[in-house]
């Protein structure tokens, strides 16, 4: 593959394009928590198996492969990278339709997070590419929207396929519409970039170097995992919980998930990207700062949606933390992209979702399951509850950890003229 050099795209239509790729990412990534009851009862797996399939088995390529596709595209085309990745991860999910037996859906989510092992880093660095850095928070915070409108999709889609016909064709027509975007996807968006050979090529280890000399880099990685392990946990066992603990059914679930995650995640998206970016011009602590407020705030208010006794009062206890988890994306995003140079910026995105995803995608889905599991013999059908809110430390956590970035992220920051 060769870096293109042509008229590079309207910016907008660039941010468009990226938005719904990576909408696709997430309803493809997301589908499977709606899903997991019709799941669990054909397939007889248990919580522990879905915490597996869930994260797992969709982490551990998806996290790894993400350095070396990202370093592939740092040298050569990101969107040729990006297109290949999409049509990778949406075939991968149609094939989860397919699936008789644990195994088999292990394998095929294994393909998914192969795919999407692509898409993720070289958009971040397209946007870099694109927009200038008084523009960049902000515009990576609508990027991130694809998060809560993918998985909002996802989860009304496919209860509503799952329900009026079955969990399979969820996963089929979710799977081929992402298929077909990706040519149009790769017709839209150009590269932005010299070809290689220019003299901007990174070196792969000395990116390793330079992040790994930073303080803002360890915090804001370790942070972020933290508070993924939570979030990706909460979003994939909610429908579960839902519907052990409140009685609702597989549309209903659907119903209160999708309008959490469009209410309270676009909310929530756009202030961290606003707040970000006015503070963070202030003072670039407050690229950290941020998001550390927020998940203080949101601990004790998640407790109280958890054990509340009404799905109303917990739709509304919910909603106020549901934003405040997201607000972190388009700061810490932004403070990565700040801590390199910027052929580097694939790269070094690479290697903040590889510790975010790998501990909190790969063990945080997993945890609640395991600890959901082995509290069962003493709560019964509340032992979800119970996991989500002994695992609602990790938030504290993770706000100790953004705070102590704020504090480094003034010297490691590396300003640019765009």
């Amino acid at each position: 593959m060769q870096a293109v050099t042509a008229r590079p795209s309207n910016p907008k239509l660039v941010l468009a394009m990226l938005l719904i790729v990576y909408v696709f990412n997430f309803v493809d990534r997301q589908i499977l928590s709606i899903l997991a009851a019709p799941i669990q009862a054909e397939l007889k797996l248990d919580d522990a198996q879905m915490g597996l399939l869930g994260g797992v088995a969709f982490a551990l390529l998806y996290s790894t492969l993400g350095v070396p596709l990202a370093w592939i595209a740092d040298r050569s085309s990101r969107t040729w990278v990006i297109t290949v990745s999409l049509l990778l991860w949406s075939g991968f999910t149609a094939l989860c339709g397919t699936a008789n037996g644990f195994w088999q859906l292990f394998l095929a989510r294994l393909g998914v997070g192969i795919g999407e092992a692509g898409g993720v880093a070289p958009s971040y660095a397209v946007i870099g590419d694109y927009f200038p850095s008084h523009r960049r928070a902000l515009a990576l915070s609508v990027y991130s929207l694809g998060i809560p409108l993918g998985s909002a999709i996802g989860v009304l889609a496919g209860g509503y396929i799952a329900a009026r016909v079955d969990w399979r064709t969820a996963f089929f027509v979710v799977g081929i519409g992402g298929v077909l975007i990706a040519p149009l996807f790769k017709l839209a968006v150009r590269d932005k970039r010299a070809a290689p050979g220019t003299g901007e090529t990174p070196r792969f280890g000395k990116v390793v170097g330079i992040l790994a000399a930073k303080p803002s880099f360890w915090f804001l990685s370790f942070g972020a995992a933290m508070s993924s392990m939570m979030g990706y946990g909460l979003a994939f066992w909610m429908p579960s919980l839902l519907q052990r603990s409140f009685g609702l059914d597989l549309v209903q679930s659907s119903r209160f998930l999708g309008a959490l995650m469009l209410t309270g995640g676009v909310a929530g998206v756009l202030a961290g990207g606003a707040l970000g970016g006015q503070l963070g011009a202030r003072d670039r602590a407050f690229f950290a700062w941020v998001p550390a407020i927020a998940f203080a705030i949101g601990v004790p208010l998640y407790a109280a949606g958890i054990f509340s006794g009404s799905p109303w009062i917990a739709f509304l206890l919910f909603l106020i933390p549901s934003a405040l988890a997201y607000i972190w994306l388009g700061p810490v995003i932004t403070a990565v992209q700040h801590l390199v140079a910027p052929a580097e910026r694939a790269t070094a995105s690479a290697l903040f979702l590889l510790i975010n995803n790998l501990i909190g995608l790969g063990g945080g889905i997993y945890a609640l399951g395991a600890i959901s599991k082995a509290l069962a013999s003493t709560y019964g059908a509340d032992a979800l509850r119970y996991s989500m809110l002994y695992s609602l430390v990790l938030y504290a956590i993770s706000a100790l950890l953004m705070g102590l970035a704020g504090a480094t992220l003034r010297r490691d920051w590396v300003s640019e003229v765009s």
